[in-house]
């Protein structure tokens, strides 16, 4: 291995206010009670942060529209199955709401067995039914729209969890479906999102369709000084040489409570054997105890007769995979701190994913899309008692390229997740870890938009003047006039 590394990091600190955990009479807190003066929107945007309580809100909202606006019934979609629990049901009642949140255990779709396209049957008999709510993923929505037409839907509530996977790309379904239900205006949609922008450069919504949305914004600062206890968030790159799971324990603490995202097989990271990956980290970890029969954890004892309990999502064995998701989904030990310490996973466990627990969220391989690592991010910043400090780490492979020009690509993402933790919304960068010419000037048949080329905007961040905290927003804001305009 070669020597260390000393990478651009951020570090903030937050104010502790407590503000954003604090309930009204009717149990909803800020983000939720902004949402709610909003309810009676036939379009709704909300934009707001992990944890901040958009699954509440919806239910909130739903219920108002169930009872008092009107609408027949509630379908909630959600990108992925595990997401489906956000939404099971809550006593609301008990905080001071006129109503409480339920879901028939066959009408939440995320879990069911079988297939999407079977799945679609059981939303026509929904469709038929005198019951109020469905959950589905969104697969099944959308073979249930081409199955039974957007008319089908009608006098409905139509929620989108993780909007950002809508886009207005016709090849987009669950898009293109959305615009079809929009232009018939028969139906009332909330929209959410923790990152209302894409990996790629397509547009969530056409700017026509996107006008007609009504928009509840809550920020990731609103969100994360309101807290009562978690007073940090830390983000970082570590760079390596050789195989990643040997140089792993470098930045992982076994203490903390740690998601692993490891690299997609696709990339340069990966071994091409995922499931050696994770006997490597294992093996790195401790060793090993066996698997726990009720929950499916591998039991890992430390050297110091500690035994951590780590749960793999990578294994596609269905039957091994299933047991792992239901035991994290198990709601008795949502506040259990020592249910799980450690979630090792590689497509699963980023949007939606509920563990207030997690301090560490380590993702190795490096991540193009802004959108992937603010939703990464997530998984750690929600507030725990005990837990004062949250850290995002990305372990990737030590470029080939000059070190002060890796450093500054580095520096420009840490400015890119940092102004997306400010500003409602800002551009997605593109880097390949390449050396930076000192010439370079606009690209021949590239589209600079109606300015054209900005050399002032790229010279002016060149001059690597302190960030201040009283400029972190000017220097946001001209992040993405540089995204726009230059190349790296």
């Amino acid at each position: 291995m070669t020597s260390e590394k000393s990478v651009p990091s951020v570090s903030v600190t937050y104010a502790r206010n407590g503000s954003s955990t604090k309930s009204n009479e009717l149990g909803m807190r800020p983000m939720q009670e902004r949402a709610f003066e909003r309810r009676g929107e036939q379009y709704l945007l909300i934009k707001s942060p992990p944890a901040s309580g958009k699954s509440r809100a919806l239910m909130f909202i739903a219920l108002d529209k169930l009872h008092n606006q009107g609408l027949r019934q509630a379908i909630i979609t959600v990108p992925e199955k595990s997401i489906g629990s956000s939404f099971a049901d809550e006593p609301l009642s008990d905080f001071g709401f006129w109503a409480d949140w339920h879901v028939v255990p066959k009408w939440n779709l995320c879990n069911a067995p079988g297939a999407d396209g079977s799945k679609a049957d059981s939303v026509g008999a929904f469709l038929k039914s005198d019951d109020r709510v469905l959950v589905c993923p969104h697969a099944t929505f959308r073979n249930a729209v081409e199955k039974f037409g957007v008319e089908a839907f009608d006098d409905r509530l139509i929620a989108v969890d993780e909007f950002h996977h809508v886009s207005a790309n016709p090849d987009n379904k669950l898009g293109a479906q959305l615009t079809e239900l929009i232009a018939r205006d028969k139906v009332h949609v909330v929209a959410m999102t923790g990152s209302y922008f894409r990996g790629d450069t397509e547009p969530v919504l056409m700017p026509h369709d996107e006008a007609k949305f009504d928009t509840v914004t809550y920020t990731y600062y609103e969100q994360l000084n309101g807290y009562k206890y978690l007073k940090t968030l830390d983000i970082g790159y570590y760079f390596y040489s050789g195989a990643y799971a040997d140089d792993i324990l470098k930045v992982l603490d076994p203490a903390e409570k740690t998601i692993i995202h490891i690299p997609s097989v696709n990339s340069r990271e990966s071994t091409k054997d995922k499931i050696r990956e994770v006997e490597h980290i294992i093996e790195e970890l401790g060793a090993w105890q066996g698997t726990d029969p009720a929950t499916g954890f591998q039991l890992v004892k430390r050297s110091d007769g500690r035994i951590l309990r780590i749960a793999d999502l990578v294994d596609d064995d269905p039957a091994k995979r299933e047991k792992v998701s239901a035991a994290l989904k198990d709601s008795a030990q949502k506040h259990s701190r020592d249910h799980v310490d450690i979630i090792i996973a590689l497509g699963m466990a980023k949007e939606g994913f509920d563990w207030i627990w997690c301090e560490h969220a380590l993702t190795v391989g490096y991540r193009s899309s802004l959108t992937e690592i603010v939703q990464i991010i997530g998984r750690a910043t929600r507030d725990a008692e005990g837990k004062t400090n949250a850290r995002f780490t990305n372990l990737i492979a030590e470029p080939d390229a000059a070190e002060a020009a890796v450093t500054e690509a580095v520096n420009d993402t840490l400015k890119a997740i940092a102004a997306s933790l400010l500003m409602e919304q800002v551009l997605a960068p593109r880097f390949n870890f390449t050396p930076k010419k000192p010439d370079s000037g606009p690209v021949e048949g590239f589209d600079y938009g109606e300015g054209g080329y900005r050399l002032c905007c790229t010279n002016w961040l060149k001059a690597r003047r302190p960030l201040s905290p009283d400029r972190l927003i000017l220097r946001a804001q001209l992040w993405v006039c540089r995204a726009r305009y230059s190349r790296s």
